[in-house]
């Protein structure tokens, strides 16, 4: 089984998780959405486009930190994190984009112990 096989087997893995505890299938934007949310630690009714914009890139900070590309840097008054980029992210194409975050989203899940 290469790489690529096996991030499948455990994306689908994550996703079969997702679908039993909120009722639908997520997409890699709304995985990102709820990781930031739990970073933040504020579940609201309702975000501002600005501010799912917001727990998005929260969400890639937090999760390609652990390869050094991220460190928080502090948090605001309003509670929000900020992150400093401490190296380039690597020159990929989409399909290796996409699949390079993935991974690293799997790792934050299982840090998580989910």
């Amino acid at each position: 089984m290469n790489f690529n096989d096996d991030l499948q087997v455990r994306w689908f893995a994550l996703e079969q998780k997702m679908m039993e505890r909120f009722g639908k299938k997520p997409d890699v934007e709304s995985i990102l959405f709820l990781i930031g949310i739990q970073e933040l630690g504020d579940v609201k009714a309702k975000f501002s486009k600005e501010q799912k914009q917001d727990l998005m890139h929260i969400a890639i900070c937090t999760v390609l930190s652990p390869s050094g590309y991220y460190e928080l840097e502090k948090v605001d008054e309003d509670g929000w994190p900020h992150f400093k980029q401490l190296k380039p992210m690597p020159e990929l194409v989409p399909f290796e984009q996409e699949n390079f975050l993935k991974d690293h989203i799997l790792l934050y899940f299982q840090e998580q112990g989910f």
